[in-house]
């Protein structure tokens, strides 16, 4: 309705506002406080942090909608459907147990290693694809960002709990393979919880940055698989750092351990595998003679005697850390980027 109580028609907002701007010309009014008081703000202003975080969590529903819709649809042509979800990480790991484990003999110090293999293949997983598909989707889903007003930080989240649930249901059949292969169940398989919390706050920060970083350089989404793949190779899918050659430097092998996938790796082993922690470094009291045979012969409960160069402690701070860290860093870096998103 107008000042008179007339309908107004398309563009007469817009007439009404000029008018009145015109009229505050006149009577000297600013035209901030004309626009002030229609609750007028510009375009390209950037919301206060607190302000953006709260408008995310006011949208955890479209979030949690927009994720399992495409979790549903994602393998609708496919004749298999969702069993890609497990089919692809498992296909992986045969592949790379017929690679490392039967042709390269990576399975040496490693009691279990079927099951090993299968939780690193799995759990780098999630990572791996949690920064794929973070370093697209800005430009995967410009048309709804054009289309609909909303803080842009929902997407990078969305993707990240699409993969969060193709985990949860490849962890039935990580669970079923870890069993199988003789690990019993313990008390220490919920120490799995805070792990697989801690590694999808990690993702979500990771997801941010690279969807800042993949909206401006269309490259980066052609490069960043290469990368993971490299990355693969340097956090203990395949083997087990801790039986990695002893003439191998131990600030080396503290980088290898101490980097994120391997952290998150590593803490899952710990929590599903009796065999992995029996024989961990520092298991049981050390023993020179032993550990030098492990060193020699890597008969795997030998391991267990020699020091132990990370303790589970000091995995469980770099998980914390390196999950804060990365959210926040992400946070930040995305929110100060937030207005780019979507023009042109």
């Amino acid at each position: 309705m107008g000042n008179r109580g007339r309908l107004i028609a398309p563009g007469g907002l817009r007439d009404e506002l000029a008018g009145e701007a015109d009229d505050a010309q006149v009577t000297g009014e600013p035209l901030a406080e004309l626009a002030a008081q229609y609750g007028l703000r510009p375009s390209s202003a950037r919301p206060g942090l607190v302000s953006y975080l709260t408008k995310v969590w006011q949208r955890r529903h479209f979030i949690f909608a927009y994720a399992t819709a495409r979790n549903v649809s994602m393998y609708t042509e496919a004749r298999l459907g969702q069993l890609w979800q497990v089919l692809t990480p498992l296909l992986n790991s045969a592949v790379y147990y017929l690679v490392f484990g039967v042709l390269f003999k990576a399975n040496r110090g490693i009691s279990n290693y079927t099951a090993f293999l299968v939780t690193g293949v799995f759990i780098f997983a999630f990572t791996e694809r949690s920064i794929v598909t973070g370093s697209t989707v800005m430009r995967a889903n410009m048309t709804l960002i054009r289309a609909l007003h909303f803080p842009r930080a929902c997407l990078p989240f969305a993707y990240v709990l699409v993969e969060f649930q193709q985990l949860l249901l490849s962890m039935l059949v990580l669970f079923a393979i870890v069993l199988g292969t003789g690990e019993p169940l313990t008390w220490y398989w919920l120490l799995l919880v805070p792990t697989l919390v801690l590694q999808a706050t990690f993702n979500v920060g990771a997801a941010l940055i690279m969807a800042r970083v993949g909206a401006g350089a269309q490259d980066i989404s052609q490069l960043v698989p290469f990368l993971l793949r490299v990355w693969r190779y340097f956090c203990g899918v395949m083997y087990s750092i801790a039986s990695l050659p002893a003439e191998l430097p131990e600030w080396a092998k503290n980088v290898l351990s101490f980097n994120p996938a391997a952290v998150y790796i590593s803490l899952t082993r710990y929590a599903i595998m009796a065999t992995y922690r029996a024989d961990a470094p520092g298991a049981q009291p050390y023993n020179a003679a032993r550990c030098a045979l492990f060193n020699a012969k890597k008969i795997p409960s030998l391991q267990a005697y020699c020091h132990p160069e990370i303790t589970v402690s000091e995995l469980w701070l770099a998980g914390i850390g390196w999950a804060i860290v990365t959210l926040v860093a992400g946070v930040l870096y995305f929110w100060q980027a937030e207005t780019r998103y979507g023009r042109g």
